[in-house]
């Protein structure tokens, strides 16, 4: 067991956040949805009642969305685009798609590559892209969520203030939507945009997403 958490402790580290976060989002999420349900003369609810909601929903959906559409086009754009100076970067002379040696697929595959990367046609072309396509479906997914329990919460307000609601062709068309949408999409580019960035200059020593302390400022796509 010792061993299974050293071996997987920066993904359960992460996870472990994730969860308290969103146990920390549904108790204040949860207060506040009540607040609102009292002020407007409704029915407030209880804590599984809220995160079966569309309210909770909407809300965690529009920000996973954001975040794998930030990985999503990060890992396919660093593909073809560099930023000189940066351990976020490929180096200059290595843009592209690369060698089959390089990238150890076909005959250049070694012992211990993945099956997949011995493999010829689609089942290799499937499996060298495919941690960029899971992001994208992940992100398509978590998108059509938000969309959907959007709506739903968008016509409850509507209904409770005696309005007309709308279809979900028309909430995703509309100010609402892309309103909640762009507000995270436009944190997530200035943070990638950051990172690669200030990653040029500053230092965190030991960190494999730095340079070493002592790299030149011009290096590219070297970590510590």
């Amino acid at each position: 067991m010792r061993r299974f958490l050293r071996d997987q402790g920066l993904t359960l580290f992460f996870l472990l956040l994730m969860l308290l976060s969103l146990a920390g989002q549904a108790i204040s999420g949860l207060h506040v949805y009540n607040s609102d349900q009292l002020t407007h003369g409704g029915q407030t609810v209880g804590l599984a009642g809220y995160l079966t909601s569309s309210a909770f929903a909407v809300d965690v959906t529009e920000n996973w969305q954001s975040e794998y559409l930030q990985f999503f086009l990060y890992i396919f754009i660093t593909v073809w685009l560099i930023q000189r100076g940066s351990p976020e970067s490929k180096k200059p002379d290595e843009q592209g798609l690369e060698s089959d040696e390089r990238q150890k697929v076909g005959a250049h595959a070694t012992a211990d590559s993945p099956g997949w990367a011995r493999a010829t046609g689609w089942r290799r072309m499937l499996y060298a892209n495919s941690l960029g396509l899971l992001m994208a479906v992940i992100f398509l997914g978590s998108w059509t969520a938000q969309s959907i329990a959007g709506v739903a919460a968008y016509n409850a307000d509507q209904l409770a203030d005696h309005e007309e609601t709308v279809s979900w062709f028309g909430y995703v068309t509309g100010a609402e939507f892309w309103n909640r949408t762009l507000q995270n999409w436009q944190s997530e580019f200035l943070a990638v945009a950051s990172m690669a960035a200030f990653s040029i200059y500053l230092r965190q020593r030991g960190s494999p997403e730095s340079k070493p302390v002592g790299t030149s400022h011009q290096a590219t796509g070297i970590e510590g």
